[in-house]
C-alpha cells in the first residue's frame, strides 16, 4: 500500500507542475488585460486559467482518487473549451473589422454555456473512475459530454490551424506583422503539443506523458501570446 501510495504521489508531481506552469502565465497575462485592456489577452488569460483549473483537478484526481466533481471539471475545461478560447484570442488577431471577433466570442460565450450545463449534467460511469487517468470515452460513455470534446476541441483547433494559414498567407511581405505571425504560429504549435501528449498519455494512461506535454504546450502557447502582443514594428 506504501508503495502504491508513493506512486500515487510521484504520478501527481506532473499534472500539479502544470497547473502551477497554467497558473504563472494566467497571472501574466491578467497582468496584460489590466494594463492594455486588449480583448485577445482576455481570451487567453481565461484559456490560461481553464488549463490551470483542469490540471490542479487532475492532480487531485491521481493523488487522492477521481469524484465525479473533479472529472467533470477537469474535462470541461481541459477537453471542451480551453481550444475554443485559445481561437477567440486569435480571430481578435486576424479580423481587421472587430466585430466579426465580437461575434466569436459573442458564440463561444453562449456555447461554453451550454457546454457548462451539458457537462456537469451527463450521467457518470462511477466506477471508470477508479483509473489513475480515466478516459472520457469510459466516464461519460455515448453521452453528448463525450462528443462535446470532439466537436469543440477539434473544431477549434481546425479553425486555429486554418487561421495559422492565412495569416502566414495575409501577412507574407509585411514584415511589421511579423511578430503577430510568428505568435499564432507558436500558440498553434502549443496547441498541438497539448493536444498530442495528453491523447497519447490518456490513451496509454502514463500521467507523467500527459502532463508534461500539457506544460511544454502551455509554455509554447505563452511565447505566443506575448509574441503576438508585442507592438508593430516600424519599417
Amino acid at each position: 500500500m506504501m508503495v502504491a501510495a508513493g506512486h500515487g504521489v510521484l504520478q501527481a508531481i506532473f499534472p500539479l507542475a502544470a497547473a502551477a506552469i497554467a497558473f504563472v502565465f494566467a497571472v501574466r497575462l491578467g497582468d496584460l488585460v489590466r494594463r492594455k485592456h486588449r480583448p485577445q489577452d482576455v481570451a487567453w488569460f481565461v484559456a490560461m486559467l481553464m488549463f490551470a483549473v483542469a490540471s490542479f483537478a487532475m492532480f487531485l484526481g491521481v493523488l487522492l482518487g477521481w469524484t465525479a466533481l473533479e472529472f467533470r471539471i477537469y474535462w470541461l475545461f481541459g477537453a471542451v473549451l480551453n481550444v475554443p478560447f485559445l481561437f477567440v484570442g486569435e480571430a481578435y488577431l486576424l479580423f481587421r473589422r472587430r466585430i466579426w471577433a465580437h461575434l466569436i466570442a459573442a458564440v463561444t460565450v453562449v456555447l461554453a454555456v451550454y457546454a457548462t450545463v451539458v457537462v456537469l449534467g451527463a450521467p457518470i460511469n462511477e466506477s471508470a473512475l477508479d483509473a489513475t487517468l480515466p478516459l472520457g470515452k469510459d466516464v461519460f460513455g455515448s453521452t453528448a459530454a463525450h462528443g462535446l470534446a470532439q466537436i469543440y476541441g477539434n473544431t477549434a483547433y481546425g479553425l486555429l490551424l486554418l487561421g495559422l494559414l492565412w495569416s502566414m498567407f495575409s501577412m507574407r511581405g509585411r514584415p511589421e506583422l511579423r511578430d503577430q505571425m510568428t505568435g499564432i504560429l507558436l500558440i498553434a504549435v502549443g496547441a498541438s503539443v497539448v493536444a498530442v501528449g495528453s491523447g497519447i498519455g490518456a490513451a496509454f494512461g502514463i500521467v507523467a506523458l500527459f502532463s508534461v506535454g500539457l506544460a511544454a504546450g502551455i509554455a509554447v502557447m505563452f511565447a505566443g501570446f506575448l509574441r503576438a502582443s508585442r507592438p508593430r514594428a516600424s519599417v
